[in-house]
């Protein structure tokens, strides 16, 4: 009897640990604290509301994720699993409206077509959210879910969606964090991912002090000690937050903005136009001491390899400010008839003396936007739906690299050259500073979304790949927002959206960009730990339920 009575010992207590976890919860109420969880994640990230920029992530990226656990207590695994996808879908429906602006405004679709695409895109972010249910439900069940558990998943599930499917990696929870200087700093050593991790963390902490205090209950062991992580990792962040570059070299950059509307930027009757906006911006900034001048993706309305009087027109702005100048255009590759074969997404630097040097070809491509995946089976499918899809695809370049560019003192300085989408990958833009950049020139054209909080939202990208790499960046934004911001993430310039403009600042010059931070040096090894742990997790959940049966 009493080795029958120890055999089913663990059973009773798998029993028990499930009670522990049942938390009883109406139908309505858990609609209630999904829809609540939604929508703190949809404001957690900016968004323009009557004429001002709301921005609650300090506060929201807390809540959202203790929201979404608390909603998810009681279920069983599928159902967590159900509950998470909808209330990612919900939340991302919402953040990805402007979707819609894209491909009714721009891509010419069906206004039924608009509205359907940020439900489609958000299905896929979605799916994340609905594995991070399932798998706190799971670890539940066998009495293994914790603060901890979330975190994990969180962080991990975030990294997955940087590169699943090529990777859409928009408005992942530690973005949420970008005003939170402390917390942005500990990018410096886990990139966005160690935010993700301590929002989650964070929340789920939170929200087991709550219930001990509802309870009357002493808090576990295990929301105290996530609740002391989350101190100790603003504590880390805290020791990058000085950007230390007081004596730094710098040079004297100015970023041009444009605002040419997407809707004319390609007509051959806005050339002339477009051209002269841009060089009577330059010329004013030269006067304004810049020796490096940055124009925006695809800023150049032709083909500078293809056309030597455009090219020799670019020159020749270079020689007359005597400034080096790095624009975005459109890159060819040309056949033996020196007709165009493949184009390309590019930045080319002007020397001050006007000679164009080699270019660099955007490696990472926005699904269709700019090549459309699966092409012969969803090609015809998709331009009958929207004429303004990419139906003859940019060919991407072969990775991130330096450039180096001739600054009309006499220096020759390594910038990286991130193009738009390339923002959104902590391993791509790392790239450029293990290459050797010490500062980088990232160019954008945000005209596609219109004034929805899109330009918002990915200037909060950019400020986390500077408090990635150290690295300083020079915004140059097509409508904004064009931006000057620190290696600490910290953005201390920043223009109006659908403005005519420029803004002129020192750039600091990152000595040792090799060096610059522990995530350039070492990589992603937070995040691949946080996948080992969560792993083991599941792992030590698969053996516990083996020894339950037993």
């Amino acid at each position: 009897m009493e080795g029958i009575a120890s055999r089913r010992s663990p059973r009773a207590a798998s029993r028990r640990r499930v009670k522990i976890e049942k938390v009883e919860m109406t139908r309505t109420a858990r609609v209630i604290w999904s829809g609540a969880a939604a929508l703190a994640l949809f404001l957690a990230f900016p968004h323009p509301i009557a004429g001002r920029v709301i921005d609650l992530g300090w506060l929201l990226s807390w809540i959202a994720p203790a929201l979404l656990v608390h909603a998810l207590c009681g279920l069983a695994p599928r159902r967590a699993l159900l509950w998470g996808f909808l209330t990612h879908w919900a939340a991302y429906s919402a953040i990805l409206h402007w979707i819609y602006v894209v491909t009714v405004s721009y891509g010419h679709a069906h206004p039924v077509v608009g509205a359907i695409a940020p439900i489609a895109l958000a299905s896929y972010i979605a799916l994340f959210g609905g594995l991070f249910g399932w798998s706190q439900a799971w670890l539940g069940a066998r009495g293994l879910a914790s603060p901890w558990s979330a975190a994990l998943a969180w962080a991990a599930l975030d990294h997955a969606r940087s590169f699943a499917l090529s990777g859409f990696p928009w408005a992942e929870l530690g973005y949420a964090q970008h005003q939170n200087a402390a917390l942005r700093g500990l990018a410096s050593f886990t990139a966005v991912y160690g935010l993700s991790f301590a929002s989650a963390l964070g929340g789920a902490a939170l929200l087991d002090a709550a219930r001990a205090v509802r309870e009357r209950a002493r808090p576990n062991a295990g929301a105290l000690s996530a609740i002391a992580a989350v101190i100790a990792l603003h504590g880390l962040g805290l020791s990058a937050t000085r950007p230390g570059d007081e004596e730094w070299e710098r040079v004297r950059t100015a970023v041009i903005q444009g605002n040419i509307d997407q809707g004319v930027k390609w007509n051959a009757a806005w050339v002339e136009a477009t051209l002269a906006n841009y060089e009577a911006m330059s010329r004013d900034a030269a006067r304004d001491g810049a020796q490096l001048i940055v124009w925006p993706e695809t800023a150049v309305p032709g083909g500078l390899e293809f056309d030597p009087e455009l090219r020799a027109r670019i020159g020749a702005l270079a020689r007359e400010t005597r400034a080096a100048l790095l624009v975005g255009g459109v890159g060819l590759a040309l056949d033996q008839r020196g007709h165009p074969a493949a184009y390309f997404d590019s930045a080319f630097p002007f020397t001050a003396d006007g000679a164009m040097r080699a270019r660099y070809d955007k490696s990472h491509l926005v699904p269709f936007g700019e090549y459309i995946p699966f092409q012969e089976f969803l090609g015809r499918i998709l331009s009958a739906v929207a004429r303004g899809i990419a139906q003859v695809g940019v060919q991407a370049g072969p990775g991130p690299r330096a450039l180096a560019l001739a600054l009309p003192d006499g220096r020759e300085v390594r910038f990286g050259t991130p193009v738009c989408y390339e923002l959104l990958f902590p391993a791509l833009v790392r790239g450029f500073a293990a290459d050797g950049g010490r500062a980088l020139l990232a160019i954008t054209n945000d005209a596609w979304y219109g004034r929805t909080g899109a330009p918002y939202q990915f200037l909060a990208i950019t400020e986390l790949r500077a408090a990635e790499t150290g690295l300083a960046i020079a915004r140059a934004a097509n409508t904004g927002v064009s931006a000057s911001i620190d290696g600490t993430g910290t953005t201390a310039i920043a223009t109006p959206i659908f403005e005519t403009t420029y803004r002129a600042f020192d750039l600091p010059l990152h000595p040792a960009p090799a060096g610059a931070t522990f995530y350039v040096r070492h990589g992603d090894v937070f995040v691949y730990a946080c996948w080992a742990l969560w792993i083991a997790h599941l792992g030590l959940a698969i053996a516990r339920g083996r020894a339950d049966r037993t």
